[in-house]
């Protein structure tokens, strides 16, 4: 039988009041509020907190305070990650961001969502979907990320754009919901 947190990272129904998770939010909770009132001149007391929080080491990581998340054990980031202000990622499920990615102020990024039937979503019960974010990606500010989108390599996101489905690699993307608008020639 899988445990609640088995099932949340799986993305099938689960019970996020479940003790288990309701630690470990509050778990990554105190972290991100340590880094949040941490002074700028602490980078290595900053390093620390955010490796602790992401459960893994990152190479060039650099987020303005303030920054949240659900759990930040699902949250994979590979090298010179940059999130500007203000960034939310709730991390129910696995959110992947590649190397050289910036991340604009107010970005969210959501793998969270609820039944459509209106039974199941008022018992409590929740699911969520993987996001991948490419390498060499740049989301504007006030951009949207929705869950179970994969962005491909070298994407530009418009600011204040939602994004509901999948985007290739080398595309430019914008609107509610997000279209492409360019296709940019990086060779």
């Amino acid at each position: 039988m899988k445990s609640e947190k088995e099932k949340m990272i799986a993305g099938e129904i689960y019970a996020p009041a479940d003790p288990q998770l309701i630690a470990d939010r509050r778990r990554s909770r105190l972290l991100f509020g340590t880094y949040n009132q941490s002074h700028p001149d602490e980078i290595e007391h900053r390093k620390a907190v955010l490796e602790e929080l992401f459960e893994s080491p990152t190479e060039n990581l650099y987020i303005e305070p303030p920054f949240y998340c659900d759990y930040g054990y699902n949250i994979q980031l590979g090298a010179n990650v940059y999130m500007n202000f203000n960034c939310c990622i709730l991390d129910v499920s696995l959110v992947t961001i590649g190397d050289n990615t910036m991340l604009g102020p107010n970005v969210q990024i959501y793998t969270a969502t609820h039944p459509l039937e209106y039974k199941a979503r008022n018992s409590g019960v929740e699911y969520a979907k993987p996001i991948v974010i490419g390498q060499n990606v740049w989301i504007g500010g006030n951009a949207t990320i929705c869950p179970g989108v994969t962005l491909g390599n070298n994407v530009v996101v418009g600011a204040g754009s939602v994004v509901t489905k999948c985007f290739p690699d080398d595309v430019v993307v914008a609107g509610n919901p997000a279209k492409i608008i360019k296709t940019i020639n990086n060779q």
